[in-house]
């Protein structure tokens, strides 16, 4: 039950259906303050959201929920999740949440949380307040009435979050003479990220940065990529980047309009790491969706790719438990964990650009590391999701692809999370003999769990 309420990264769904509603985010608020308060006083949570029209319910309900609970909320408005996950270090507050759908549209909300760290919440301890949330007779123990807790805003938290950022890039580097497009998707970053930009010296270029409620990751955005690569090209830029609604991954072009995935980008920032001494164990963290060819870069390089199931969080989690700095997803999530504790999109571009500054080479030169592999992705609707060892066939024909791609390709199988879907993914050197082995392996999938 607690593991269906939460999924890969916090609740989220439709607004105003289940589980997305007021009644739902003011039970939230209540179980993750009694969850997270300490002592009599003291405990505080800050709140950011993205800009989404939804997002000003969802702040009243939860705020309600903590202040009931006996928590001291910091709201703060629109903010990348990133900032709040900062934030919630800095201000030594116990808890932080967010209220964002990342890159979905605008009708859909979400809410996550990170503990006083900054680290999103471990499942066990999403469990434990799902329990709370999702049992009706459930009794709260409410403090006294002068136990309520206040609900205040903060100005400067955009600003507070400007300097950290600008902190993680060398003083003795600026962005001067660099043309940089930059979509923000009408999304949490379409203030501080050009900002941030402008004041290390870059001429800024803006895309998706006038959000009125509705038009977040609307054919913008790291969805969207090809938006900022005709602008790339249009202005003659050095690089283009695209975010997502909150903020937190990142999608990088190259002077030449050319879209680089997370994969691409990982080779880079592991590549300059290692020359700098700065990845210890010359560890990388990535998902089982990273291309093979970024695994066969770090072999070839010195180092090792760890791989982890899908969702940035479980790439944190492993990096934490193996002392790795740097990991993240194809999709776009880098995490510097000597710079912050979860992807985060603008730091993120920084980093890219420090690369640039110091090497004083255009992207599309420095960022020319891996040819991905060919990767073919099916998507099979499924009546049964059944252990993939309790149908022979999918093995046996799991084996044969497996035999006739080698060494160098591989076969992935999981269910999605939240649909009656099973995903393919077939990938290997020669794209014609992909296709096909993936869309015989959909066959046997269709016909084995029907």
């Amino acid at each position: 039950m607690s593991e269906r309420f939460f999924g890969t990264d916090g609740l989220r769904g439709t607004v105003n259906l289940p589980p997305m509603t007021a009644d739902t985010a003011l039970r939230l608020g209540l179980a993750a303050g009694i969850r997270f308060r300490r002592g009599e006083n003291g405990h505080r949570v800050v709140i950011g959201k993205d800009t989404r029209l939804s997002g000003y319910m969802f702040e009243s309900a939860l705020t309600a929920g903590l202040c009931a609970a006996g928590m001291h909320v910091i709201m703060t408005g629109p903010l990348p999740t990133p900032a709040i996950s900062f934030l919630t270090r800095n201000m030594r507050a116990d808890l932080g949440v967010v209220i964002s759908a990342s890159h979905n549209p605008f009708y859909d909300n979400g809410i996550k949380f990170f503990d006083a760290e900054g680290y999103k919440l471990l499942d066990e301890t999403e469990n434990e307040i799902a329990e709370m949330v999702l049992d009706p007779s459930f009794c709260w123990p409410y403090p006294e009435p002068t136990g309520v807790g206040r609900a205040t805003k903060i100005e400067d938290a955009g600003g507070r979050y400007i300097v950290y950022t600008k902190s993680c890039f060398p003083t003795h580097l600026t962005l001067a003479g660099l043309r940089i497009v930059i979509d923000c998707a009408n999304g949490a970053a379409y203030k501080v990220a050009p900002l941030a930009l402008e004041e290390l010296g870059a001429e800024v270029f803006r895309i998706g940065t006038s959000p009125n409620g509705t038009n977040i990751n609307d054919h913008c955005g790291s969805l969207h990529p090809k938006v900022v690569a005709a602008k790339v090209r249009e202005v003659r830029a050095d690089v283009g980047l695209a975010l997502d609604g909150d903020a937190d991954r990142l999608i990088v072009v190259d002077e030449h309009g050319k879209i680089l995935d997370g994969d691409q980008i990982m080779a880079l920032c592991a590549d300059a790491m290692m020359r700098r001494g700065e990845l210890p164990g010359n560890l990388l963290v990535a998902t089982v969706m990273s291309n093979l060819a970024l695994e066969i870069f770090m072999r070839e390089k010195g180092g090792q790719l760890l791989r982890t199931k899908v969702g940035d969080r479980y790439v944190v989690e492993c990096m934490r438990q193996n002392g790795a700095m740097f990991g993240g997803e194809q999709s776009g999530h880098l995490i510097f964990r000597n710079l912050s504790t979860t992807g985060d999109g603008l730091l993120a571009a920084l980093q890219i650009l420090r690369i640039m500054r110091e090497k004083e080479k255009p992207l599309s030169e420095l960022a020319d590391l891996i040819t991905p592999f060919p990767q073919k992705l099916v998507n099979v609707q499924v009546q049964q999701r059944l252990p993939f060892e309790e149908r022979p066939a999918i093995g046996e024909e799991v084996a044969r692809i497996e035999e006739a791609l080698g060494a160098r390709g591989r076969v992935l199988l999981r269910y999605s999370g939240t649909e009656p879907v099973c995903r393919i993914m077939v990938e290997g050197e020669n794209d014609q003999l992909v296709e096909r082995l993936a869309q015989d392996l959909a066959e046997v999938i269709s016909r084995e769990l029907r």
